[in-house]
């Protein structure tokens, strides 16, 4: 009876949030916004300001519905609440929030409230002694094997263009283990030849980094760049270095999905 009422308070309160997405007026929005344009003065990366901006949004969200209007009516049994909120949150499918995502939605708030007490807008930190939930620390699911890297490298259909596009966006991710976002900012310029070598500019915490890359990769990389790219582009001052099928520079998440369908490929092809 009791994990029914609790399915059926998270159910309603869902229900509530769907209606009232916007949080515009709300009181502590305009503290929100003081703490993005300070972070973002200070270096922090536009994909860091998003996440943030997103799991503090979902907080006010949270307050919204129960009339917590200012961050001073924020006390620390509150965030509790909220933590707890999250626990027994679940998502469409029914399933909950994993820890990891617990973890992502609340750091934001405890840096958010630390800001908020440094700046003087609250005598104390509410979230000081807030506990993170243990973020599980796991082994990817699957590790492949040589040949089915091969076999991915070899999906791109190299007699067209975006094939071979492809083809050396894949080669440079296998090569160099670059995070997408490294891969997305490459410049035209960033590839060293000479050096067999690849520089990453402003990368993790804002470092510019030479790293080595193999020369299959720059082979493939040259090719696209030479033959290829001017094929794309759309805009002759672009220095991006790889370009969508649109002549626009990539977006993480179509990086992304374009990864992902060459692995479905290999998934097929391997198991025929």
């Amino acid at each position: 009876m009791a994990l029914r009422k609790k399915k059926d308070f998270t159910a309603a309160f869902k229900k509530r949030e769907e209606r009232s997405q916007s949080i515009d007026n709300h009181g502590i929005t305009p503290y929100l916004n003081r703490f993005q344009e300070s972070a973002k003065i200070n270096g922090m990366s536009e994909d860091t300001l998003k996440r943030r901006y997103s799991a503090i949004k979902k907080f006010i969200l949270w307050c919204q519905i129960r009339e917590l209007n200012q961050p001073q009516d924020i006390t620390r049994p509150i965030l509790e609440r909220y933590k707890s909120y999250l626990y027994y949150y679940r998502k469409a499918d029914g399933q909950p929030l994993s820890f990891s995502s617990q973890h992502v939605m609340l750091t934001p708030l405890k840096t958010f409230f630390k800001w908020l007490t440094r700046e003087n807008y609250l005598l104390y930190n509410p979230a000081s002694e807030m506990t993170l939930p243990k973020k599980a620390k796991k082994l990817p699911r699957y590790i492949l094997k040589i040949d089915e890297v091969e076999t991915i490298l070899q999906q791109p259909d190299i007699t067209n263009p975006k094939g071979i596009r492809d083809r050396a966006i894949l080669e440079v991710l296998y090569s160099t283990g670059m995070r997408r976002m490294e891969i997305v900012n490459l410049s035209i310029y960033d590839i060293d030849i000479k050096r067999g070598a690849v520089w990453i500019r402003q990368g993790k915490g804002k470092k510019d980094r030479l790293i080595p890359m193999g020369q299959k990769a720059i082979d493939w990389t040259e090719k696209y760049r030479l033959d290829i790219r001017s094929l794309l582009i759309t805009d002759t001052n672009e220095t991006h270095l790889f370009i969508t099928d649109y002549g626009e520079p990539f977006k993480r998440d179509f990086l992304s999905g374009l990864v992902k369908r060459y692995l479905v490929l290999e998934r097929k092809y391997l198991t025929v």
